[in-house]
């Protein structure tokens, strides 16, 4: 396993990464499916189309594609459905993965600063970090919403950078995705990735990631 230095700051993405939220989404995006009439795609397909943000993912479910573009009214009748089904289902169902407190606890040790930058929305990131006990890590939330780019423009990670006045060349990202791969190396940052994630169905090894890890748990041992 690569050895890498310890940096001054880490920022990690939920979905895939902290918690496995695919669950919720899957049950979400086949009721919205039901409601307007079209078949259910099973949590199989779902857990390949998480990742770029909750219209997104409608986008994806309605035409059962990962590059899917469905019909404009479609997607505006199907949308505020899925919007109200997950904003009362996004953590009933979903779980943190293995060694994620572990990693989390490690992480409080250290004398570095932590966030969390995700592409899914505010409504959704608070309650479910909330919900599954761990919104008391991070000093800074940004979310999809937050600012006018997501991943993976590396604006979400800059503007957290700037916030804590650290440097990229001293910053690292936990992810799982491409997106946090791309939005890391934009934004001059380390990036680990857990081999566990959501990334389309492709092994993010082939993004060239610093570090791939099976648990947060790991992190110690990732550092000098």
């Amino acid at each position: 396993m690569p050895q890498l230095k310890l940096p001054s700051m880490v920022l990690i993405d939920v979905d895939g990464t902290l918690v496995d939220s695919v669950p919720d989404i899957a049950w979400c995006a086949d009721e919205m499916l039901k409601q307007v009439g079209i078949p259910a795609r099973g949590e199989g397909r779902v857990r390949h189309w998480v990742g770029n943000g909750v219209e997104r993912l409608v986008q994806r479910a309605l035409t059962d594609s990962l590059d899917g573009d469905p019909d404009r009214e479609l997607f505006e009748k199907a949308f505020p459905i899925f919007s109200e089904l997950y904003a009362e289902n996004s953590s009933r169902r979903s779980v943190l993965y293995p060694g994620v407190r572990e990693g989390l606890v490690w992480l409080e040790s250290q004398p570095l600063r932590i966030g969390c930058v995700t592409n899914k929305a505010e409504r959704y990131t608070l309650p479910i970090l909330a919900d599954l006990g761990i919104a008391d890590h991070f000093e800074i939330v940004v979310s999809g919403d937050t600012l006018q780019v997501k991943k993976p423009d590396p604006g979400p990670l800059l503007h957290v950078a700037d916030f804590f006045g650290v440097d990229p060349e001293q910053s690292l990202m936990i992810g799982d995705s491409m997106s946090d791969v791309k939005a890391s190396r934009a934004a001059g940052f380390s990036i680990v990735c857990m081999s566990y994630g959501y990334n389309h169905g492709e092994d993010i090894r082939d993004y060239n990631p610093d570090s791939v890890i099976d648990s947060m748990a790991e992190l110690p041992s990732l550092f000098i």
